[in-house]
């Protein structure tokens, strides 16, 4: 299959995802749903045997192109997908602050929707990054593009369910058409616009560190109940699938 049509269908795989999260009833369960635990695993493993190693490889080429020092480089890089996780840990907390003013008020367990919409937005900005680095990946193999496509979709499953669950009535509404636009946007502009290699480092880190943070949120609050044998077994798949694939290639 031609790459360019691979990757649209990739993009509107995670655009489908982002439009019918409302309707995997299966999910909304209280203890949590093995399900999503499963697919958070498959997530993290996804950043730190994919996006981790790749940070490693792109700290050469800030220290290439701006002439600091290897380990000041590397904190650069290091310092971005940190700046990913703090970010989302923020409107994290400014949504569940929000909520809890709400409730404390006797109005209904929602967020208010400024907050909520800001939420989003960052969501949105996330998302349009993945489907950007659809088509500027450092891995430009099939298998780690599969790959990538696989961790991504199980990743959106978990944040589209927890940002739904905020305020489902301005998700389904109205939040998830912002998603799918940001989705395709993001594909599009990979196609008409090449950035350069220090770029794509600063993107994959600032994706690494917002993708911890929401897979974690969701998996450790105490009230959510999730399971750790999903989450380990996840993790564990997507580590078999990534070390036998490098073993493929390196043999």
């Amino acid at each position: 299959m031609n790459a360019t049509l691979l990757t649209l269908a990739m993009a509107l795989g995670f655009c489908a995802v982002h439009l019918f999260v409302g309707h995997l009833r299966f999910l909304e369960r209280t203890p949590r749903s093995r399900w999503l635990s499963f697919a958070g695993g498959v997530a993290v493993g996804y950043v730190f045997l994919h996006i981790m190693p790749e940070l490693a490889a792109h700290a050469e080429t800030f220290e290439r192109v701006t002439g600091l020092r290897a380990t000041l480089a590397e904190g650069w890089v290091y310092a971005l997908s940190l700046a990913g996780l703090v970010l989302f840990y923020g409107l994290e907390r400014a949504v569940s602050a929000s909520r809890d003013e709400r409730v404390e008020d006797g109005r209904r367990d929602r967020p208010e929707s400024g907050i909520f919409w800001v939420h989003v937005g960052a969501s949105a900005t996330l998302v349009c990054v993945i489907a950007y680095l659809l088509n500027h990946r450092e891995d430009e193999s099939l298998p780690g593009l599969a790959l990538y496509f696989a961790a991504m979709v199980l990743h959106f499953v978990t944040a589209d369910f927890g940002t739904r669950d905020d305020h489902p009535e301005l998700y389904d509404a109205r939040g998830r058409w912002v998603l799918v636009a940001a989705t395709l946007g993001g594909w599009a502009l990979g196609l008409a616009v090449a950035l350069p290699q220090i770029a794509i480092g600063g993107l994959f880190a600032f994706v690494g560190g917002g993708i911890v943070l929401l897979v974690l949120k969701e998996e450790l609050p105490e009230e959510r109940k999730s399971f750790f044998f999903p989450f380990f077994g996840g993790a564990a798949l997507y580590a078999a699938l990534v070390l036998g694939e490098t073993y493929m290639v390196s043999a």
